[in-house]
């Protein structure tokens, strides 16, 4: 498996780039066609990280949240965040309240974090 990062914009105008050729590293079989990059492959920096954090803790936000040190509303905002931008769903509010009744956030951090969503949509 290689670790280096696959580019995901042209570095000369800043479009996104397409995979046009896949082949198999043993038998050297070759797939060619116009493919676009999943979400996962195109998140870089602190997107990359979070994302390999989430996996790294099986979805568990507290673990993730203790990796980072911060709140468990920030890393739960931090994780919304990054799967809107890969195109996933927005929070129900209904999730949000039921984090609330738990006690994994206050009053406050529900009232921000539905503002915030409603922003967003609205926007």
């Amino acid at each position: 498996m290689c670790n280096t990062p696959t580019p995901t914009a042209c570095p000369s105008c800043g479009e996104g780039l397409l995979v046009i050729r896949l082949e198999c590293p043993k038998c050297g079989t070759q797939v060619a066609g116009k493919y676009k990059l999943c979400p996962v492959c195109t998140l870089t920096g602190e997107s990359r990280v979070l994302f390999d954090l989430f996996l790294e803790a099986r979805g568990n936000l507290k673990a993730v949240q203790r990796k980072l040190g911060v709140s468990y509303p920030t890393v739960r905002a931090r994780i919304d965040d990054l799967f809107r931008g890969m195109g996933g769903f927005e929070r129900h509010p209904l999730e949000i309240l039921d984090d609330l009744h738990h006690g994994e956030i206050s009053v406050e951090e529900a009232v921000d974090i539905l503002r915030g969503s409603s922003t967003e949509e609205e926007g």
